[in-house]
């Protein structure tokens, strides 16, 4: 289906009565993942959905009748996304047990499963329709260790109070209002949606032994400090002393942070800068845009400066990579103003 980028609709209702069932466990196959379901009422079954991109996160909302599910190792073999999956309530009851775990949620309750792993659920013991809002993290993504994440596994996390409550608040209006929101603030919010539920599951788990916690705070204080890179890549003032400032950090604390990281803070500016000049180059609607007026979108006042690192970095001048990556002939031999 691909991953949108607004609230991608879908509705049992558009189906025959007697295909409702089977469309329903296919499209949750798709967005979520491969799972086998029964239907306490397979001929009257009605369901909804939606998906929403996050970036790399992604948030999904179901309703749909009473039912039961599980995921099996077959299942699991023909297709893992290799995520956690946070489930919130929204509307009646359901339950989860995975890993020794079993949780039974009502309105605002939370649970969490790993892809990997068998589980099985049910919801509308009651007889009622359910609602639930899944936010989908890639493993990749998840900044505790997964031996403390399987601590909570199908465990109920409250969200009637405290972190919880706070992490339901966020989803439930991301769910309500993130179609609104440009893919560019989706992508921060999906990192929020991440540090936000990192955070709510660490504070459930309990306290860590040795440098869990401290672990966490420097990813999520990462995790925002790249976020602010990404929103002021335009002004040319971003430098590792305004970033310092504006996270209250000193700049020898800010360097300290970056020093497991890949590259250093200046070279992520840079390397970010550059990476959307090169991308802007190779647009055909940008092609009479000066190289000069690119630049500057993304932060370069100095034609010197910049040529000189788009040349370290991609082996050639910018005039010249534009001309490769719009192939036309009679622009290769031309000069670009700056």
């Amino acid at each position: 289906m691909g991953v949108p980028t607004v609230w991608q609709e879908m509705a049992a209702a558009e189906m025959a009565p007697d295909n409702r069932f089977e469309w329903f466990e296919q499209v949750v196959s798709d967005v979520l993942l491969p799972t086998e379901f029964r239907a306490a009422d397979p001929d009257t079954f009605d369901a909804q959905g939606a998906m929403l991109g996050l970036g790399t996160v992604q948030l999904a909302r179901f309703s749909y009748g009473p039912l039961r599910s599980r995921r099996t190792p077959a299942l699991i073999r023909r297709g893992d996304p290799e995520q956690y999956q946070l489930a919130l309530v929204t509307r009646g009851s359901a339950w989860f047990a995975q890993q020794g775990g079993e949780a039974e949620l009502g309105v605002g309750g939370m649970a969490l499963w790993d892809t990997s792993r068998p589980y099985e659920s049910g919801s509308g013991t009651d007889g009622r329709d359910v609602e639930v809002i899944v936010l989908q993290i890639p493993k990749a993504r998840m900044p505790l260790p997964s031996q403390r994440v399987d601590r909570i596994l199908a465990r109920s996390v409250p969200g009637d109070a405290g972190m919880g409550a706070i992490l339901a608040g966020f989803l439930t209006s991301l769910a309500a209002t993130g179609a609104g929101c440009s893919p560019q603030q989706l992508g921060v919010l999906g990192e929020m949606a991440v540090d936000m539920a990192a955070s709510c599951l660490a504070d459930r788990i309990g306290s860590f032994p040795g440098r869990a916690p401290a672990e966490l705070r420097t990813h999520v204080l990462l995790r925002r400090i790249s976020a602010f890179i990404d929103h002021h890549i335009a002004d040319p003032g971003l430098n590792p002393s305004l970033i310092a400032a504006r996270h209250h950090l000193s700049l020898r604390s800010l360097h300290t942070l970056f020093r497991d990281q890949p590259e250093s803070v200046a070279a992520t500016i840079r390397r970010r800068r550059l990476d959307g000049c090169r991308t802007d180059l190779a647009r055909p609607e940008l092609r009479r845009q000066p190289i000069g007026a690119v630049a500057a979108r993304w932060g370069f006042t100095d034609a010197t400066v910049f040529s000189r690192a788009f040349r370290t970095a991609y082996g050639m001048a910018p005039r010249d990579y534009r001309a490769m990556a719009l192939h036309p002939a009679d622009e290769a031999g031309q000069g670009t103003a700056w």
